[in-house]
C-alpha cells in the first residue's frame, strides 16, 4: 500500500509551482518559468524519495498554458533532459504519479468547442506523463462533468467523445465520482462500458451516495473490478469533512483515529490511498508511520526534529509532554504523539511563546552571526513585541540565517513554514 499526497509540498523550499499572465507570454517568459516549474517538481519528487511516498499527484499547472495555443513551444524537447532526469528518480524510486485536470476539462459538454479544449487537456496531460517516462501505471483522474438536463444523455456523449482520445490517453484516463452529480454507481457503469478504471472517492461518495446505498468498502470491492494489470493497483481518494464548512471541504490535517478505522477495514493490502487535505505531505507521512509495517520510534523522533519549534511557539506544555512521550525508545505511542501535534496547532500562537521558540531558533546562530545580524534579530524581536512587525518577518529573518550558516537541522524546521 502507498499512501500519497497531491501537487504541493509543505516544509521545502523552492518548490512553488509559478504561473505566467498572458500578456507575459512570450517564449523567453514560458521557457523560464517552466524550467522553474521543473526544478519544483524535482525537488519535491526528492522529497518524496527521501520520505518513502510512492504516490504523489503533480500539478495540472506544471507548464504554463501547456495546453493552450498561447504556448506554441515544444516544450517537451526544450526540457528533454530535465523530464528525462526526473522520471529517472520517480520509476528508480518505485513512485507513481499522476494528474488530476481541472473543472473546466469537461469531456461530456455539448458544446463543442468546450469538448475540443478537454481533449487538448488531456492531451497535454499525457504529454508530462510522457515526457517523464512513466508507464499506463501513472494516470490521468478525470471527472464525468456535467449533466446538462439528462444525465443518460451526458453520459453517453461521454462515451462517445472518449473515442475521440488518441490511445495513448485513453490508456491512462480513469474517472471518479463526485461530490454533486456523479456518484459511484453511475462511475461505475460509465467505466465498465468504457473498459477504464474507476476511482473511488469516500468523501464524495459520504455527500453523495447511490440510492443502493452501500458502504466504502462494497464499492471500494465495486470499482476494484475495474482495474487491469496494466493499470496498475487499485486507487482511492481519501478525504474528511472540515466540520462548519461546506460539504466536500477538506480538513486542514488527517485525523488519525478516523483514518485508521477506515484503513484497518480495507480489505486488499495493496490498494493506493492518495490523500487529499491542505497539509498535504505532512498528513501522508503521518498516515504512513500509523499504518507501518515497521514501527521504530525513529520515526517518531524524526518527525519530532521538523515539528518541534512549531510546537513549541504554540504550546510549550504539549512541547514538553511530547519531549517526555518519546523518551521511552523500546514504546512507538504514534497515536497520542500525533493527537498531541494536532492539539497543539488548533492553539493560536500566543506572543510570549512566539519569542520563546525564536529565542531557540536564534541560538543555533548567536555565536557566529555578525553585529549586524544581531542587531537586526534585536530590531525585529523589539518590533514584534511592540506590534509593528509580525512574527514572519522574524522568522523570514532567522530562515536566512540558516541558509547562510547551512544549518541543514533548521532548514528542514517546519517551524518556517506553518
Amino acid at each position: 500500500m502507498s499512501i500519497g499526497y497531491a501537487c504541493l509540498n509543505i516544509g521545502t523550499s523552492n518548490t512553488n509551482i509559478r504561473s505566467v499572465m498572458q500578456r507575459n507570454a512570450t517564449p523567453e517568459k514560458l521557457t523560464e518559468v517552466t524550467a522553474h516549474n521543473l526544478a519544483a517538481l524535482e525537488r519535491m519528487i526528492d522529497y518524496n524519495r527521501k520520505n518513502d511516498i510512492r504516490l504523489y499527484r503533480i500539478s495540472s499547472d506544471l507548464i504554463p498554458f501547456g495546453s493552450s495555443p498561447v504556448n506554441a513551444l515544444d516544450w517537451p524537447e526544450i526540457h528533454k533532459e530535465t523530464f528525462e532526469r526526473i522520471g529517472a528518480k520517480i520509476r528508480k524510486s518505485g513512485m507513481r504519479v499522476s494528474l488530476h485536470p481541472g473543472q473546466y476539462t469537461v469531456l461530456n459538454s455539448p458544446t463543442q468547442d468546450v469538448v475540443e479544449r478537454a481533449v487538448e487537456d488531456l492531451v497535454y496531460h499525457d504529454q508530462i506523463l510522457t515526457a517523464l517516462g512513466t508507464d499506463t501505471t501513472n494516470k490521468i483522474v478525470l471527472h464525468v462533468g456535467g449533466i446538462y438536463g439528462d444525465k443518460e444523455a451526458a453520459l453517453d456523449r461521454f462515451a462517445e467523445n472518449f473515442q475521440r482520445l488518441p490511445e495513448s490517453v485513453k490508456n491512462r484516463v480513469i474517472i471518479e465520482n463526485d461530490d454533486r452529480l456523479y456518484n459511484i454507481e453511475d462511475v461505475l457503469k460509465l467505466a465498465n462500458q468504457l473498459q477504464i478504471p474507476a476511482v473511488y472517492d469516500n468523501l464524495h461518495h459520504a455527500i453523495n451516495p447511490p440510492p443502493t446505498g452501500k458502504d466504502d468498502h462494497y464499492w471500494i470491492a465495486e470499482a476494484k473490478k475495474t482495474w487491469k494489470g496494466a493499470d496498475g493497483k487499485q486507487k482511492i481518494h481519501y478525504s474528511q469533512q472540515a466540520l462548519g464548512k461546506r460539504p466536500g471541504a477538506h480538513t486542514d490535517t488527517i485525523d488519525l483515529e478516523t483514518f485508521l478505522q477506515f484503513h484497518n477495514h480495507l480489505e486488499d493490502s495493496t490498494i493506493d490511498i492518495m490523500l487529499e487535505v491542505k497539509d498535504k505531505n505532512l498528513s501522508a507521512i503521518k498516515c504512513q508511520n500509523a499504518t507501518t509495517i515497521a514501527p521504530k520510534p525513529t520515526r517518531l523522533e524524526k518527525e519530532w526534529g521538523r515539528y518541534k519549534y512549531a510546537i513549541l511557539e504554540r504550546s510549550p506544555t504539549i512541547y514538553q509532554a511530547i519531549r517526555t512521550l518519546l523518551k521511552d525508545k523500546e514504546a512507538y505511542p504514534v497515536l497520542e504523539f500525533y493527537r498531541l501535534i494536532d492539539t497543539a496547532f488548533a492553539a493560536e500562537i500566543r506572543p510570549g511563546y512566539a519569542e520563546n521558540a525564536a529565542a531557540h531558533v536564534w541560538g543555533y546562530f548567536k555565536r557566529q552571526a555578525t553585529e549586524a545580524e544581531r542587531r537586526k534579530y534585536e530590531k525585529d524581536l523589539a518590533n514584534y513585541r511592540s506590534k509593528t512587525n509580525t512574527i514572519a518577518t522574524l522568522k523570514r529573518q532567522l530562515f536566512k540565517l540558516a541558509e547562510k550558516y547551512e544549518s541543514d537541522y533548521l532548514l528542514q524546521s517546519l517551524y518556517f513554514y506553518l
